[in-house]
């Protein structure tokens, strides 16, 4: 068997030098800009070569809608080619350090296989991701009426039972979280007793919960609609808080930036979550309609940035509690999935760098004498700060690509995979 296809460390180096010239060019003249405000470029470069965030197993393939799904060429056929594609978007990028699996779609006879695997590309495990909002071959008791809300104990049982084989899983990839989503609500007024459903739900969770080892917490979902278009019995950030309060120390809330009403003040909710020490983390993407899972600052950067202005400010004054736990989640529907990964994890820098900078005094200033306007102004001069030299300065430093896409399109990595990795099946149509 020939040896499947890597991009080349000197690929990268040979392209990086292309373009060092010119980057480091307008980088020297954002540190000079930068050094007017007092803020060190170099300081800030090294932040961002800090900042992670989780690259979701599902998502270097490509999606779908409740439609169809077009699949495309080189898709991963099993989790060890998905660990191959994520060891690419880490190698050029790198801002990708951690997998998210999800089973039992990645489930597998060997996880000490798989820890090397990953370990050969120098990644690590995050959170681990169960899932009851799909019925699995073989599967006794169906979720179409739910899962851990379900009427059924039997139903719930089972649903309880996939998440404790998930944590048992994660111990071995060595995570220490779970992230619990479930599909469960109705469709018509009358079909469920909305405060049994959610009585149901907590007693299912709280033996979750039990079986949760020490060092482990729980990241809960929320959902405001979709597949359940009446209600959902986990609809939004408030019944999340309160499900984790009354789960207790282990159970967090997990902020997707998808799943809210139109137009709710989500980096509002950011604040309340990180005040009320219950911020899980976040599944980044972005939205125009609703949940469409687009990619990350595709469409609202200046939301996105709003957000990182809370987390940043909540890590400066080091709020009690705060350790967020970062993951793409979008559906890459036309788009190569390693390329838009990769400028997702691009954007989440961007946004992190932009509210590094900031000037903190001057806001808190501003808002303490009620200008309103100059606070804004504020951050709006941060947020149109062209933070792009510096995020290639530390591209670079880290061993990365100056342009990871460019560098990715030059490597003839999608060919290659689309040759030793030979479509599986056809279109299918569902949610995948």
């Amino acid at each position: 068997m020939s040896t499947p296809f890597a991009i080349s460390p000197d690929l990268i180096a040979e392209h990086n030098a292309r373009l060092e010239a010119a980057t480091l060019e307008d980088y020297d003249g954002l540190k000079r800009m930068l050094a007017r405000l007092g803020i060190d470029a170099d300081a800030l470069v090294q932040k961002v070569m800090g900042f992670g965030v989780a690259i979701p197993t599902w998502g270097v393939g490509t999606g779908g809608t409740r439609f169809a799904r077009f699949p495309g060429p080189g898709e991963p056929r099993n989790v060890f080619e998905k660990v191959d594609d994520c060891g690419v978007i880490q190698q050029l990028a790198r801002a990708t350090p951690t997998i998210s699996p999800h089973f039992p779609w990645d489930k597998v006879d060997d996880y000490a296989a798989l820890c090397e695997k990953a370990g050969a590309h120098g990644l690590a495990f995050d959170a681990v991701n169960s899932n009851t909002f799909q019925d699995q071959a073989g599967q006794e008791f169906s979720y179409k009426f739910g899962s851990l809300s379900h009427t059924d104990a039997r139903v719930r049982a089972q649903a309880v039972a996939h998440n404790i084989e998930c944590i048992e899983i994660g111990q071995k990839l060595g995570s220490t979280a779970l992230t619990v989503w479930i599909a469960d609500g109705s469709n018509f007024a009358g079909q469920s007793n909305l405060t049994r459903a959610l009585d149901r739900y907590l007693d299912a969770m709280r033996a979750i919960v039990a079986a949760l080892p020490a060092d482990w917490r729980v990241f809960l979902e929320h959902k405001l609609y979709e597949p359940a278009f009446y209600s959902t019995v986990i609809s939004d950030w408030g019944t999340s808080f309160a499900v984790a309060q009354e789960l207790g120390p282990k159970a967090y809330c997990l902020v997707d930036l998808g799943h809210h009403a139109p137009n709710v003040n989500i980096e509002q909710i950011v604040a309340r979550l990180i005040r009320f020490k219950k911020l899980a983390g976040f599944h980044f993407n972005d939205s125009k309609y609703g949940d469409d899972d687009l990619d990350s600052g595709s469409v609202e950067p200046f939301r996105l940035f709003l957000v990182f202005n809370e987390l940043v400010d909540a890590e400066r004054r080091r709020a009690e509690g705060f350790a967020p736990a970062y993951m793409i989640d979008q559906s890459h529907n036309v788009t190569d999935p390693i390329e838009s990964l990769m400028q997702s994890a691009i954007e989440l820098q961007r946004a992190y760098a932009q509210a590094l900078v900031v000037d903190r005094a001057a806001l808190e200033a501003a808002q303490e004498a009620n200008d309103a306007l100059g606070a804004h102004l504020e951050l709006k001069r941060a947020f149109t700060t062209d933070v792009s030299p510096l995020l290639a300065v530390a591209r670079q430093r880290a061993g990365g690509a100056i342009a990871p896409i460019a560098a990715y399109r030059a490597s003839g990595y999608r060919a290659q995979k689309t040759k030793e990795r030979p479509a599986a099946a056809g279109t299918s149509a569902g949610i995948v």
